[in-house]
């Protein structure tokens, strides 16, 4: 049978194909058929303005859709070392208290008399006045430009006072205590205005990720107490010199400080957190073209507005706990001689030892629940009060003073329940409250509510130490 022009006609308006001829066109309109990208966004029906990849590489413009695991956890330690960093240098100078006032500026060492009774509170001012007021700048000046130049030059600040301070550990000063009283005091004021801005721009880079980022520095926080006790016993079991242990001690803080300067660096590099970054930048793109080029203004009273609940969950806990410890705990004594921990070790195992450890499981327990939510929180928050009355009616005394107030609880196993509870509700709470607080605001209002959050922590520090100075009167003058 002959293929004539009425078959042509059937192929090309509907009709029935010869097969050869039926191969051949479907094998044009394969060869036709535009080629696929991968990866092929095409295929997820997007809309328009999530298919716009300018300026960006293929691998970017995955990363926009696709969120990557946090492989091996990598970003959640990173940001962890951090939090270890955070509170390095206000653990590390409040630990070594024995080494300026027993070693340093004490008689035997500069051979006359040198007052040391007021050392904590000067330490105390010296540490957190700079730190708040830097802490509160950064969040609305920016200081020091983008994230990265304020991250470098606060750990390179911090890097060089800390060898300042093992060079001060290495000569001798007996001398002039005066100039190595005040050139301490410096050292210190200058640590913590670089703290505060390091402290405060790491709470803003963990809000722009997922919660238990902003969990992590928490309980980095928190262990970096027990990291810096443990030092500090290590470091003298090694040398019975004082002054050799205080080199050792403070070198560990510039190893820690050089730890936190890599891994930062190593961040931009970890897809996961690349994603958030990336996601991030989009977003704060469109608004800028959406308002024709005008950069938004930050908000920030808006912010507060909101994020107000969890500010004061965050001020009061740190209040409380710093109220308490370790002015209070530090001073309460051995009410049974037979208790299985003697006289010498009550102090540092019930006091410093127990709160660091619960404080620092507290903070962990948060990634297996989270409860109350942000609208109760403050419930359990303000409760934590009651802490104060129980620790001043324990058996709080001061050397070298009398007390007055009646003391009601001497039993040491129920001081010691009461001690793990206050460690961890400190730790637990203040890991919900780090975390609600960014998740308060919109996305993009995260950062600055994570560093008011920030802001807020260090103020709860600074006014319970600032109360702490109050108890020892309050003991010798009020009772009946």
């Amino acid at each position: 049978m002959s293929y004539t022009r009425r078959d042509y006609y059937n192929e090309t308006n509907g009709g029935t194909a010869h097969p050869s001829q039926k191969k051949e066109n479907n094998e044009m309109t394969r060869l036709q058929e535009p080629v696929k990208l991968r990866p092929s966004w095409e295929e997820n029906n997007l809309p328009e303005e999530e298919l716009n990849f300018k300026n960006l590489t293929m691998d970017d413009a995955s990363l926009q859709l696709n969120t990557p695991p946090d492989r091996y956890a990598l970003v959640y330690l990173t940001f962890l070392i951090h939090g270890i960093g955070v509170l390095m240098p206000w653990n590390m100078f409040i630990n070594a208290k024995e080494y300026f006032t027993d070693y340093k500026l004490h008689k035997s060492y500069i051979h006359q008399e040198y007052d040391m009774s007021n050392f904590m509170q000067y330490l105390t001012f010296s540490s957190q006045v700079p730190n708040i007021i830097f802490n509160y700048l950064n969040i609305f000046m920016r200081i020091g430009g983008n994230l990265t130049t304020r991250i470098v030059w606060s750990i390179c600040i911090e890097v060089v006072v800390f060898i300042i301070t093992v060079i001060l550990a290495m000569v001798s000063t007996a001398s002039i205590p005066n100039g190595f009283f005040y050139t301490t005091m410096v050292c210190v004021v200058i640590l913590n205005m670089a703290n505060g801005i390091y402290q405060n721009t790491i709470f803003g880079m963990a809000a722009k990720l997922p919660p238990k980022y902003t969990g992590a520095v928490v309980l980095g926080s928190n262990i970096s107490g027990t990291f810096t006790s443990i030092v500090s016993i290590l470091s003298s079991m090694m040398t019975n010199e004082k002054r050799m242990a205080a080199i050792y001690y403070f070198i560990t803080a510039l190893f820690v400080l050089l730890v936190c300067f890599d891994t930062y660096f190593a961040l931009p590099l970890n897809r996961f957190y690349r994603h958030f970054e990336l996601k991030e930048k989009k977003e704060a793109d469109k608004r800028t073209a959406a308002n024709k080029g005008i950069k938004e203004r930050v908000p920030y009273l808006h912010i507060l507005k909101q994020a107000w609940p969890q500010l004061y969950n965050i001020f009061f806990l740190f209040f409380i706990t710093l109220s308490v410890f370790p002015a209070v705990q530090a001073n309460i004594k051995i009410s049974d001689e037979n208790f299985f921990i003697g006289k010498d070790m009550y102090t540092p195992i019930l006091c410093f030892l127990t709160f660091n450890v619960t404080a620092m499981l507290g903070s962990s327990l948060p990634s297996l629940v989270k409860w109350p939510g942000p609208k109760y929180l403050w419930i359990p928050v303000t409760l934590r009060l009651l802490f104060v009355p129980f620790f001043l009616f324990s058996k709080y005394e001061i050397d070298g003073t009398s007390r007055i107030l009646p003391t009601l609880f001497t039993n040491d196993w129920v001081y010691w329940f009461v001690a793990i509870l206050f460690g961890l509700s400190s730790g637990y709470y203040s890991s919900l409250g780090m975390m609600y607080a960014p998740r308060t605001v919109q996305d993009r209002y995260a950062a600055t509510a994570g560093m008011f959050a920030a802001a807020s922590l260090i103020t709860g520090i600074f006014t319970g130490i600032l109360v702490s100075f109050v108890w020892p009167w309050l003991i010798n003058h009020v009772g009946y």
